[in-house]
């Protein structure tokens, strides 16, 4: 395989893991690259998570992705930048403004603001993320998916009365213990894709979708008008990796998402809730965990080639070894396509 352009859907820890992954990986097979790799890697990240908060425009996915690539986030918190203080949120309690519970870093605070000052100025996220990212050699291209405000609710019931909350209060602050009935995606219906997101479909050579959450990270990535179509119309192979492990999920409260829309915190019920791309669908593979070897003859037979690997991504290295087999399982189904398809 000659050094591929490779697309990634992510949003999230989980998200930035994985891509972490694939660039280890790049960096390995196709070292000579002026970043680090001669691979081409876009990723298109959730952006439903944003919101203003205290007159800052913050954004979750992006950031945490931002941070993991540039080596500088808190791998024992899981999110925000390592070596933090919070005297900032705690001034901005004090007076009453915010969330309380919703607590930015000072080093955090400074990539808001410059974020903010960059929107107000008029340039869209897509440009003002390309000038933030160029801070450091992250050897990838980061996309919001929209340059649109496209602003995840939930619908909640609480005490026998429906309340919609943003998302990131019903993850946050109440650990998604309200029962979602459904999740609004603000916006979403007059969104575009941000520049670059649909042309960066057409030209890979794979697309990879991250184990990322199905619901709120990569369905909210593909309800944005056009970008479902982009990959369904895609030459490269869209291969997908479970973000549930044996029935659970890998970190957060996916499954409470997933159990609103009806789906089964099950590897292959989130692979068919994708569908087959053969059957109108999106993907063309899925890997799964050893314990979930059982899910892989319901996936073959929907039309959805799967691969059995460990997929606890402990570091980088075995990250890396997970996007191996994503790109194993998409060059034989590029084979098969015929040799124009091959990356």
């Amino acid at each position: 395989m000659t050094a591929p352009r490779i697309v990634v859907l992510a949003g999230g820890v989980g998200g930035a893991k994985f891509v972490r992954g694939v660039r280890a990986l790049c960096r390995e097979r196709w070292p000579d690259g002026p970043a680090g790799t001669a691979a081409s890697i876009t990723v298109v990240v959730n952006t439903g998570d944003d919101l203003w908060l205290a007159g800052l425009r913050v954004t979750p996915d992006l950031d945490s992705v931002m941070y993991a690539l540039a080596g500088v986030n808190d791998d024992v918190r899981g999110w925000g930048r390592a070596g933090e203080t919070e005297r900032v949120s705690a001034e901005l309690t004090a007076y009453g403004v915010g969330w309380p519970w919703f607590t930015l870093g000072d080093l955090d605070l400074g990539t808001h603001i410059a974020r903010s000052a960059m929107l107000r100025d008029g340039l869209p996220l897509s440009a003002v993320t390309e000038r933030l990212t160029a801070r450091w050699p992250l050897g990838v291209r980061l996309l919001p998916m929209t340059d649109a405000e496209v602003e995840t609710h939930v619908v909640v019931d609480e005490d026998g009365e429906e309340r919609e909350l943003h998302f990131e209060e019903w993850w946050v602050r109440t650990r998604a213990a309200l029962t979602a009935k459904r999740f609004v995606q603000h916006g979403v219906a007059q969104a575009t894709p941000a520049p670059g997101v649909v042309e960066a479909t057409g030209a890979a050579d794979v697309i990879l979708l991250a184990p990322s959450n199905p619901v709120v990270s990569i369905g909210t990535i593909l309800g944005i008008p056009g970008i479902r179509e982009a990959l369904r119309s895609a030459r490269a192979p869209v291969v997908g990796v479970s973000p549930v492990i044996g029935g659970a999920v890998v970190r957060g409260m996916a499954d409470a998402c997933l159990t609103a829309i009806g789906v089964a915190t099950d590897a292959a019920a989130i692979a068919l809730h994708y569908g087959a791309r053969g059957s109108g669908g999106l993907l063309d593979g899925w890997l799964v965990d050893e314990v979930d070897t059982d899910a892989t003859g319901a996936l073959n037979g929907a039309g959805v080639r799967s691969l059995v690997t460990p997929l606890w991504m402990t570091d980088d290295g075995a990250s890396a070894i997970i996007v191996a087999g994503a790109l194993g399982i998409a060059t034989a189904i590029a084979r098969e396509k015929g040799p124009e398809t091959v990356p």
